[in-house]
């Protein structure tokens, strides 16, 4: 099982940060600071994978990561996982981003982040591989694309909400709302309406 994923720059600044496993945030600051520090310590010419960390659980874990331009792909995974499986994932996922952002860069991943998480979880989800067929991935990525604008994008979402309050037709606006123990006064909004 995958346990966390990370993705950090040449200089330690973390770019995406998913943790599988349940870990205060201080503790996952500590573990992307000794990954970063366990995986730029290792010269290019030596295989891509070594023991975790001593904070993500030691020998029973392993770092399997991939150095592209000037970004760290790193996946934390438990013994079950096969290292070259884990590889060829990194590879999709990477590849994956290449083609949504035509050439991926580090502010791609910076300015982009919600689309960087959709792609994540459309090839990993809950720590277990979902796809690997990147032209599924790609599919499905571009029909949420489509479904985004067709929707008018989050930009247009409260415009759609005050449209939907003034089409209510109430006969009156109510004053006092009481749910339970619980009383809520309504403000005049006559001159917002």
């Amino acid at each position: 099982m995958i346990q966390a994923i990370l993705v950090f720059n040449n200089h330690g600044k973390p770019r995406l940060v998913r943790f599988y496993q349940r870990f205060s945030e201080e503790i996952q600051q500590q573990i992307v600071r000794e990954t970063f520090h366990l995986v730029l310590k290792r010269d290019d010419n030596i295989c891509n994978f070594l023991e975790g960390g001593s904070l993500i659980g030691g020998s029973d874990y392993k770092l399997i990561y991939r150095h592209y331009a000037t970004l760290y792909f790193v996946f934390c995974v438990d013994s079950s996982e096969s290292e070259l499986g884990i590889l060829d994932l990194i590879q999709v996922f990477v590849e994956t981003l290449d083609k949504c952002f035509e050439n991926v860069c580090e502010l791609d991943l910076i300015f982009h982040m919600d689309k960087v998480h959709y792609i994540l979880q459309e090839v990993v989800m809950g720590g277990m591989v979902l796809e690997t067929n990147m032209n599924e991935i790609v599919a499905q990525i571009e029909a949420q694309n489509k479904l985004e604008k067709s929707e008018g994008g989050l930009s247009a979402a409260p415009a759609r909400a005050v449209s939907a309050v003034k089409n209510l037709n109430l006969p009156e606006i109510p004053r006092n709302i009481n749910i339970g123990d619980l009383n809520i006064k309504v403000p005049n909004l006559s001159q917002f309406v």
